[in-house]
């Protein structure tokens, strides 16, 4: 098992906060080293994981915080 996966493994997984306790679409994220952050499926939490850079993750969130994304 790679360093990666060892910290995915244990990371501390958070449910966002926009999403709806109905069970329907929802992401966590959760934060790993170097500022870098880690984006799942709660649908599949053994699934894959998207792992972005800090610079990345600042991208997404100012994006999505402005509405950007659809």
């Amino acid at each position: 098992m790679d360093d990666l996966s060892r910290e995915l493994a244990a990371a501390r997984w958070r449910k966002s906060s926009l999403s709806g306790h109905d069970g329907g679409d929802c992401v966590e994220v959760a934060a790993l080293s170097g500022g870098c952050r880690a984006v799942r499926d709660t649908k599949d939490r053994t699934g894959p994981a998207l792992v972005l850079t800090a610079e990345a993750w600042a991208a997404f969130s100012a994006a999505i915080k402005a509405e950007r994304l659809g």
